[in-house]
């Protein structure tokens, strides 16, 4: 390729998504490969702004709130695709915490497919590879409210709310033809089939 890799690993809270990305990293690097670490909320200049109507959307819900969200999010990866992405070594495999998909905690109204297509619309990069993480609800709430910071979350902070945030984005998933990772058993077997699929992308 005469650009960088562009994968993305996104899921709900608590599917492992982090600690994947993290054993992936060591995976490939351990076969000499160049591994950039991005994450999209700190190489977002404009998160604060969005983070405050982030705020104000889960006081106070509405679909015009929910769209502007899904906006702001939109012209964020808009930027980063611009002014972040480009900057990257071209034989490089650039790895990101999130894309569009983590707007899945503000689809209470509207279709993913509007989310998707706003993006496009903006220019935002598609990756090369998209990993949708994802475990059964009841696990990864279980392990989202174990963790020391809990939830962390400003939108979703019920269980049910997990439940149907985590229902949407698998069909999103399954609608998009990404790469679906169910992440219930080891770490090593996840880290397999998303270092194959890698390979595959890169032929």
């Amino acid at each position: 390729m005469n650009r960088p890799l562009f994968v993305s690993l996104d899921g709900p809270k608590g599917t492992g998504k982090t600690t994947l990305l993290e054993a992936v990293t060591a995976a490939l690097r351990s076969e000499n490969l160049k591994v950039i670490r991005l994450c999209e909320r700190k190489s977002d200049p404009y998160r604060g702004e969005t983070m405050a109507l982030v705020n104000q959307l889960a006081r106070n819900p509405s679909r015009d709130l929910e769209w502007a969200v899904c906006q702001r999010l939109a012209d964020s990866r808009s930027w980063i695709s611009r002014n972040v992405l480009p900057k990257q070594p071209l034989d490089s495999i650039i790895l990101i915490d999130r894309w569009y998909p983590s707007d899945a905690a503000f689809r209470h109204t509207v279709p993913f497919a509007e989310i998707l297509q706003l993006n496009l619309d903006r220019n935002v990069q598609v990756p090369d590879l998209h990993v949708g993480v994802v475990t059964a609800a009841d696990i990864s709430w279980a392990r989202a409210t174990a963790r020391s910071r809990g939830l962390g979350g400003t939108v979703i902070q019920k269980h049910a709310e997990h439940v149907a945030c985590t229902e949407m984005f698998e069909r999103a998933v399954v609608d998009q033809g990404w790469v679906l990772c169910r992440n219930e058993g080891t770490v090593e077997d996840a880290v397999t089939q998303v270092v194959a699929e890698i390979y595959k992308v890169l032929g």
